[in-house]
């Protein structure tokens, strides 16, 4: 099953756990206020004063139909409004997640080696499944432990715990960040946070009991002549109960969703490494470690789902566990194992080792680490199949790109302050005309500092092939995320002004800008109904102008346009008249197209790689163009791989 495939499965298991979740709730509302109602009006003295009615019917009487609407829309309103309250906390994305649980963001830039190993690794896997690289936060707990966060991948983090960059090696913290990059891929990190936000709704039940009870001792002394005391009392331990058996059957359905999804994510991370050693590994310090998986934070059993591993409650596996048992997981990884997990003395024996740097992580095929990628239509299918199944063919391409980049242009890509200038030297343009108009530009708005930095980087940068711009600006992502509000929106006119200082925006300055704005804003494109046919218009216009971000002619813009008509099966569209490719224009296309269903972005990314590679093989800008544009519709491509010939 692919991306898209995938992606589709998760919203459909998604609409599916809310319905059972609304199920739930309807159950618990009805239980509650019917119980609520039957004690107010039984202790109120209702009912019918007719012995020759049995107990039973004389009981039920009192439940009249106003009285259980009355009890129902207070009850029914405390869960909905506790669950939107949840659902705006966490409105964030994995960063409302990551500091719910205590997290630390790690400086991008930072030297320190515990947290460069693991900002390495992530950076790694980032480049090669296409996506922008997410921020990394530390939990400083001793537990052996990691999750992935957010609503999308443009809004992901990623998180480990002290206790994992203590413990392990980096192929094993390889294979447990690889395992996280599966959930952001197969959209479980959706579905894990609005589980977050509708037990919250049912949990909330049960806390307002708990609230009755403590001011019960104060009301009982204010005035016990009436029955409103004992009323009361037994409204708030029903309302105990209740709300406990409610947060019991929404965690049982979570423990089952989240216990298959386990196993999903072990077996891509297996293929995205083709080392299960480095997960296996893993797996097994958390069975020889004291403080295991688990989490002592507060957040920990509200989040329970979302981690590696079992993160509260006993090691050993349980019905409502929301992970599969240890042994299980590594037996299925590792059929032949033993059973033995290793001693404290082997695992520190282990991280005494010399750290691998990411240069020194071998290939998987040697003929891949000599190969140059070379954008032809076979090359962008498979990358396209490729979405969100990564292998160790794009990882090594990943390795390469990050050992091939200037260290000085990384180093300056992982600071927040000099990241900014990275980017402004990413968009100027070759021509020393326009450069000096950029230039211009920038002097009336960016701080004196940045300034001073670009024109230190700009000739660095220029000199850049195009196949290693968009890494960089994927890399100076979680930098440019530590901007302040008001930081940001100065940089946000700063881009405006390199990109439109000579009166107009090439498709590279478009991609780039629209890039960075919709990584660093994390705001969801919004859901457009229809198909492609229906939305032919926005086809037109996308497709109009990557197919004249070629170098050649007119006739040869025409011919690529056909092309990807062709392989859409729309032979009757149109190219765009004059003008409909324009930036604005271009912006609100890929925002419609964006917002359509997974499934129906497949036979467009095909079709747009049918325009590029036309003639047989795209340009290395045309090659960064395409991964730009599918990362804008959401559906980040891979780096290009191409073997060697036999």
């Amino acid at each position: 099953m692919d991306f898209f495939e995938q992606q589709a499965l998760a919203r459909r298991r998604s609409a599916l756990l809310v319905g059972l979740m609304a199920v739930a709730v309807i159950c618990l509302v009805s239980v509650t206020s019917f119980v609520i109602a039957l004690i107010i009006g039984w202790m109120d003295g209702g009912g019918p004063d007719r012995p020759e009615l049995d107990w039973m019917t004389r009981t039920l009487s009192v439940v009249t139909p106003g009285l259980l609407i009355g009890v129902a829309i207070p009850v029914l309103t405390v869960i909905v409004v506790a669950g939107l309250f949840k659902h705006y906390q966490l409105a964030g994305g994995g960063v409302a997640v990551a500091e719910a649980l205590g997290g630390r963001r790690l400086d991008p830039g930072s030297t320190e080696p515990e947290a460069r190993k693991v900002l390495n690794v992530v950076e790694e896997m980032a480049l090669a499944s296409g996506i922008a690289v997410p921020p990394v936060y530390v939990l400083e707990d001793p537990a052996i432990n990691a999750f992935a966060a957010g609503y999308s991948p443009r809004d992901a983090v990623i998180g480990v715990t002290r206790g994992s960059l203590q413990h392990l090696t980096r192929d094993e913290l390889q294979g447990v960040i690889a395992h996280e990059f599966s959930h952001i891929f197969h959209g479980d990190m959706r579905l894990n946070t609005r589980l977050v936000s509708v037990l919250h709704g049912i949990l909330v039940i049960g806390l307002v009991g708990r609230g009755i009870l403590e001011v019960m001792p104060w009301r009982r002394g204010n005035n016990s002549r009436d029955n409103a005391g004992p009323q009361l009392l037994v409204i708030a331990l029903v309302l105990v109960v209740l709300g406990s058996i409610g947060t019991l059957f929404g965690r049982i359905i979570k423990a089952a969703v989240s216990r298959q999804r386990e196993f999903l994510a072990d077996a891509a991370a297996v293929q995205f490494t083709r080392n299960p050693d480095g997960i296996a590994g893993a797996l097994k310090k958390i069975g020889a470690v004291p403080a295991g998986s688990r989490v002592k934070d507060a957040h920990a059993h509200e989040f329970s789902h979302m981690f590696f591993s079992k993160a509260v409650g006993r090691a050993s596996g349980a019905w409502m566990s929301t992970h599969p048992p240890l042994v299980e997981r590594i037996r299925r990884i590792e059929p032949g194992w033993d059973g033995r997990f290793p001693t404290l003395e082997e695992i520190r024996a282990r991280q005494a080792e010399p750290p691998r740097d990411a240069a020194q992580t071998p290939a998987a095929d040697a003929r891949l680490e000599r190969a140059a990628a070379v954008l032809t239509p076979a090359a962008a299918l498979a990358a396209i199949d490729a979405i969100g199944q990564a292998d160790p063919a794009h990882l090594a391409q990943a390795q390469r790109t990050l050992e091939d980049m200037d260290p000085a242009l990384r180093d300056a890509a992982h600071d927040t302050y000099v990241a900014r200038a990275v980017i402004y030297a990413l968009l100027l343009s070759d021509s020393s005309t326009v450069q000096e108009r950029q230039l211009q530009a920038l002097s009336q708005q960016a701080h004196p500092d940045v300034q001073a930095i670009l024109a230190r980087l700009r000739e660095q940068v220029l000199a850049l092939p195009e196949s290693a711009r968009l890494p960089l600006l994927e890399s100076a992502l979680p930098a440019l995320r530590q901007l302040s509000a008001a930081q940001y929106d100065t940089f946000k006119g700063c881009l405006r002004s390199v990109i439109q200082a000579d009166g107009q925006v090439s498709l590279r300055e478009w991609a780039f800008y629209r890039i960075v704005v919709h990584t660093l804003e994390s705001r969801a494109s919004p859901r457009t109904s229809g198909d492609l046919a229906s939305n032919r218009r926005d086809v037109a216009i996308l497709m109009g102008a990557l197919a004249r971000a070629g170098e050649g002619d007119g006739t040869d813009s025409k011919a690529a346009f056909a092309a990807g008509a062709v392989a859409l099966g729309m032979t009757d569209l149109e190219p765009p008249i004059t003008g409909a490719g324009s930036p604005h224009l271009l912006d609100e296309a890929v925002s419609r197209l964006a917002g359509l269903e997974t499934t129906h972005k497949k036979p467009l990314l095909r079709a747009l790689a049918q325009v590029v590679t036309h003639t047989g093989e795209a340009s290395p800008m045309q090659a960064e163009l395409l991964r730009a544009v599918a990362l804008a519709l959401d559906c980040p491509l891979p780096p290009l791989v191409s073997a060697a010939p036999a």
